[in-house]
């Protein structure tokens, strides 16, 4: 996923009142009979590197429970489960955020979840719950991985406008084997163009001059035009249909209208899910924590902290967020299975027909 980044900005966002604290009375297991002390206990949170939250948020989970969370950044989603997976007998820590829809069944067959259904699951939207008969993760958020442009630039219009002339040496993408944006939009092409030619697309896109990062941050802050970086030279990056608002969020001087575009064709909807880990020695302080990601506090606290759609169908959106995100009005549709007979395939067939 992503988080979008400005030297002298940062957006403080005040906690909830209190009537709206997050409730971890039934932090120990799904069938605890009553709450369990967790004073004491440190919780360590395995991310990626776009993972925020507000200081004021965190810090009143933190009072409240007296669980201290210490946060292990690995890297964009891809390489952060590929590294639970190798650790797993040894795991880096208590709970792990970040894994998507596309990496899903490669997390559960791997076996890195232990099971917990949260007692807020009931305030979210079911369709966003992949794994709710066996409850090994718990969904927290969504957010449409789509084409953004630089309005001033280019105007493409399709995923085909980037075979043409006029888009050589301007598009940059994330690498699927390491990176869930990048895999998400490689999902997106075998849908659009079918198992049969989405090689073929890829292939025209790197004559036509793409460049290939391992992250979203990478391709997003350093080499997207209107990143953070401010050096980038490329116009058109896979991204999200969330990073206009952080453009005007952003922005200096401040601007009133994003230039940010995306290209509303074949965007994939991807879901984030948070699991406890295997192994951990402190499973009350991970159930605990899951609940409060699905609290009201944080999760009308992530739209403007990593720029993504909260699951609780009752959470607040700013309205920076809503002025300037789009929406799209369809997505494409790969099921579950389909990814995970696929998957570890599509990426080898990727990493040939185009790094190769």
């Amino acid at each position: 996923m992503r988080r979008f980044v400005a030297a002298m900005f940062a957006i403080t966002l005040v906690a909830c009142a209190s009537d709206s604290k997050p409730t971890v009375s039934g932090a120990s297991s799904s069938s605890s009979a009553g709450p369990v002390d967790l004073h004491g206990q440190t919780l360590t949170l395995v991310t990626h590197d776009s993972f925020a939250v507000s200081d004021s948020v965190l810090k009143a989970f933190e009072d409240q429970t007296g669980v201290t969370v210490n946060l292990v950044k690995s890297g964009d989603a891809g390489a952060e489960v590929n590294q639970a997976i190798l650790t797993k007998d040894h795991p880096q820590g208590d709970l792990l955020y970040g894994i998507d829809n596309t990496l899903l069944s490669k997390g559960i067959d791997a076996g890195l979840f232990e099971p917990y259904a949260s007692p807020a699951l009931s305030t979210i939207d079911a369709s966003f719950d992949l794994d709710s008969g066996d409850h090994r993760v718990t969904p927290i958020d969504e957010s449409d991985v789509c084409l953004n442009f630089d309005t001033r630039a280019v105007t493409p219009t399709s995923l085909d406008d980037l075979k043409l002339p006029a888009f050589k040496d301007k598009l940059v993408v994330e690498n699927p084997a390491t990176s869930s944006t990048g895999l998400a939009f490689l999902v997106a092409t075998v849908a659009k163009y079918g198992q049969d030619h989405y090689l073929d697309y890829w292939k025209a896109l790197k004559a036509n001059g793409m460049k290939v990062d391992d992250g979203w941050d990478q391709a997003y802050n350093n080499d997207f035009t209107l990143g953070s970086g401010g050096t980038g030279t490329r116009p058109v990056v896979v991204s999200y249909a969330t990073s206009p608002p952080a453009d005007v969020v952003f922005a200096s001087p401040p601007k009133t209208a994003t230039d940010v575009g995306v290209v509303d064709d074949a965007c994939y909807r991807q879901i984030e899910f948070a699991g406890v880990l295997k192994g951990t020695s402190h499973a009350a302080a991970a159930h605990a924590f899951i609940d409060f990601m699905l609290s009201k506090p944080f999760q009308e606290d992530m739209p403007l902290n990593m720029f993504v759609y909260p699951v609780r169908k009752d959470a607040a959106l700013p309205a920076e967020f809503t002025t300037y995100s789009t929406k799209p009005a369809h997505t494409v549709d790969v099921a579950q299975d389909q990814i995970r007979q696929n998957r570890e395939q599509w990426i080898k067939d990727w990493t040939s027909a185009v790094l190769g």
